[in-house]
């Protein structure tokens, strides 16, 4: 007898323990490619050698701000994230511009990523095999493999993110090790966390570099409803994920500048044609041509992570704001094996597939263009979901005494950090142009785009609220 399966609108309940979900965190990190293509650029355009300790600043602000996004978690499971957070303590209206904006966020970011991916995948395969193929095709085809991935079950994506971030981290860790124990270039020293380093060059400008590194850390409450043990695992994800990043972070930035020497990285930096080449240039020269190679690799390996990661943040997102009735019903679907958003995810490769297209009929440059643009823009995006978010958490807590959370939890410490990323994205938008690396009326133009999301997802929750206002009441309640 055949029965035939329809669609649900549930996700797979308790697919993911707390590994796998740091595991989707971490690789959204991308934690290679930022080491070795963020990093070498946020110290030569910013304090150089004290950028560790602005790693160590920018991981206490997000800090804070989780001790509020965990307290919520514990009471919201929706995958939705900053939305569902954002229409529970703000109201549906200005949650439907969270969610707008979220939308707007993960989608641009995707795409950014893809444009890396190709530039990167495309010189690799001529420097490896010579092989000369567009950029734009190497996108267009991890596109498809993403896509597929996507579609399926969400453990099997788990599962690849699992080998690539232990790959990722052990390549790493022996290039910081050799580093270090060879006494880098001129002794092993302390500069990188002295106050003439951290105040040197531009502070500014390094900070939002190692925000930007943090990006994909905030995922964590996406896979609440996938979660084993939404209430205990979130949170535990969320805490251990920014921990290991950002330690991760300051320990391998730290031996990094230790191996060209904390005097004058900045000099070596400006003096390489490309500044991302500076990890191959000390895996050359402490390890060997060997983890040389293996390093080009990864670095591509790493990229594709993150764009898998990305994918499902994005492909959720469709998902939860779909559901609610934001969006057509159809993205609120889950598919009836898999039971994964795979509307919301075919929709995602759409719409990156049409902007790499179009990206590339312009003959635009895939990484100094698309992923610089798009990537600044998202981070910027990101910073403003967080702000809003912390302040969402806050009211959401004033307003529900009985639920017995404390004032410092509840109120203060999501207030101040409310307070603490505004301040970081104001210092953003007036340092834009050198994120992006256009012109200032490029940038503040990139920046119009982040009021429109906010406009746009405003607007289809006043929509529904004429359409069906009982339905808009119920925005952002979903439980599981």
């Amino acid at each position: 007898m055949n029965v035939t399966s329809s669609p649900t609108t549930e996700l797979r309940r308790g697919a993911l323990g707390v590994g796998f979900i740091i595991f989707f965190v971490v690789s959204a990190a991308s934690p290679f490619s930022v080491l070795a293509g963020g990093f070498p650029i946020g110290i030569m355009l910013g304090n150089g050698a004290g950028t560790p300790s602005l790693i160590l600043i920018v991981l206490a602000i997000l800090l804070v701000f989780s001790v509020g996004y965990t307290t919520m978690a514990r009471h919201v499971t929706d995958a939705g994230g900053f939305y569902a957070f954002s229409t529970r303590g703000l109201g549906p209206i200005l949650g439907g511009a969270v969610g707008g904006l979220a939308l707007f966020a993960y989608n641009i970011l995707q795409i950014g990523l893809y444009g890396m991916f190709g530039g990167v995948a495309a010189g690799t395969l001529e420097a490896f095999f010579g092989l000369s193929l567009p950029w734009w095709l190497c996108s267009l085809l991890a596109m498809a493999s993403i896509s597929a991935f996507g579609y399926r079950k969400i453990d099997l994506s788990a599962k690849v993110l699992c080998f690539i971030v232990m790959a990722e981290y052990c390549v790493i860790l022996i290039l910081d090790i050799a580093i270090l124990s060879s006494g880098g270039a001129h002794g092993v020293d302390f500069a990188s966390f002295q106050a003439k380093s951290v105040l040197s060059g531009s502070p500014a400008i390094g900070l939002l570099f190692c925000f930007a590194a943090f990006i994909g850390f905030e995922a964590t409450t996406i896979y609440g409803e996938e979660a084993k043990n939404p209430r205990r695992d979130i949170p535990l994800a969320t805490y251990a994920s920014i921990l290991l990043i950002g330690f991760f972070y300051t320990f391998s930035i730290w031996a990094m500048i230790v191996g060209v020497g904390s005097d004058r990285v900045v000099e070596t930096l400006i003096q390489l044609k490309d500044p991302t080449v500076l990890i191959y240039g000390l895996a050359d020269h402490y390890v060997g041509s060997g983890l040389t190679q293996i390093a080009r690799v990864l670095f591509l390996v790493s990229i594709y992570a993150g764009l898998l990661a990305f994918h499902n943040s994005a492909a959720r997102y469709f998902y939860a704001i779909g559901r609610d009735g934001l969006l057509p019903a159809a993205l609120g679907r889950t598919h009836p094996r898999h039971q994964s958003p795979y509307v919301g995810s075919l929709v995602q490769t759409l719409i990156a597939g049409a902007a790499v297209l179009i990206f590339a009929a312009f003959g635009s440059d895939p990484i100094l263009e698309l992923f610089a643009w798009f990537s600044s823009l998202a981070a910027l995006s990101l910073i403003l979901l967080m702000a809003l978010t912390s302040l969402a958490v806050a009211c959401y807590f004033r307003r529900h005494p009985e639920l017995g959370v404390g004032v410092w939890r509840g109120r203060l410490l999501p207030l101040f950090a409310c307070a603490l990323l505004l301040g970081v994205m104001v210092i953003a938008v007036a340092h834009f142009d050198v994120l992006t690396g256009s012109s200032k009326v490029l940038s503040y133009a990139l920046c119009l785009l982040i009021v429109v999301a906010l406009t746009v997802g405003g607007w289809m929750a006043m929509r529904l609220r004429r359409a069906e206002p009982e339905r808009f009441s119920q925005l952002g309640l979903h439980r599981i």
